[in-house]
């Protein structure tokens, strides 16, 4: 009998990652001798990075300016797929009773960030200098996650916070935050990276992960009732979720554009996050 892979996986407790949760859920990676052990992280892609490094995860599907960084700072690990090809599109997002009309006002304010390196710090640098500030002026505010930011609006310790903009949605619609805008990134979103040392001893398993992934990924963009399982599991307003679904497109398995690598890494360098010489081919392994 064919030995079973053990292999832990991490994704973000949000609408992006149901797929994964539908392939578990039908036993489609135990049909393949796969045991896929998979880990919310609601701390995001800086909690994952940490635990790719710590040799606790073995993939994690995570915001691509995240683990590029990580990467490039060390991360033993690789891209090996983009998961969602389309940018996310963070909101802007302030207390509900702040005097701050327009992202205009924040420069210099208090920015919640789920961890240092985490998309909402980096996003956070991306979009100050967008604007034509400085990001290092930015303060920033270390809340752990979307739970820890409400706290931190609560007890006027941020200003602002920047989070996928429909995640947050039922918190605009309670009264909780006011959304003053939006960004996207320049790039995909969410990519899959595995741990180096899972690549050299278990190529064969991932190969199929992604394949059935991808299968996944594919049926789920084309499946209209997708839009009633976001509603009922996010709790989502049913047009928010449809105007989600229209905005998302799930990568199929087509190989990363070196190009998009580049401009990622490029813009990192550009606020510092990365300080060392690194190509597109140092942070990416084809599977």
């Amino acid at each position: 009998m064919e030995e079973i892979t053990q292999l832990r996986i991490g994704g973000v407790p949000e609408h992006f990652n149901i797929p994964w949760h539908q392939a578990i859920e039908q036993g489609l990676f135990q049909a393949e001798n796969i045991n896929l052990t998979w880990t919310e992280y609601a701390g995001g892609t800086g909690a994952m990075a940490k635990d790719l490094r710590n040799n606790t995860l073995d993939i994690a599907v995570l915001l691509t300016e995240g683990i590029v960084a990580d990467i490039a700072n060390g991360n033993p690990s690789k891209i090996v797929q983009v998961y969602v090809d389309s940018p996310l599109i963070w909101g802007i997002h302030v207390p509900a009773d702040s005097t701050f009309q327009s992202p205009d006002d924040l420069q210099g304010k208090r920015y919640a960030v789920s961890r240092m390196g985490s998309g909402s710090h980096l996003m956070a640098f991306v979009d100050a200098t967008q604007r034509g500030w400085d990001p290092q002026v930015q303060e920033l505010v270390l809340v752990g996650n979307l739970d820890g930011a409400r706290a931190a609006f609560k007890n006027q310790e941020a200003d602002a916070f920047m989070w996928e903009k429909f995640m947050t949605k039922p918190l605009v619609d309670s009264g909780e935050f006011r959304r003053v805008g939006e960004t996207l990134t320049p790039w995909p979103c969410f990519v899959i990276a595995v741990r180096e040392e899972v690549l050299q001893t278990n190529l064969l398993a991932i190969q199929k992960v992604l394949t059935i992934i991808n299968h996944t990924t594919q049926k789920f963009m084309t499946n209209p009732q997708s839009v009633d399982l976001v509603v009922e599991k996010f709790h989502l307003q049913p047009e928010d979720a449809v105007a989600w679904f229209k905005s998302t497109r799930w990568s199929t398995g087509e190989p990363v554009s070196e190009e998009i690598l580049q401009t990622v890494i490029s813009t990192l360098q550009d606020l510092k996050v990365i300080t060392t010489a690194v190509k597109p081919t140092d942070i990416y392994q084809p599977v």
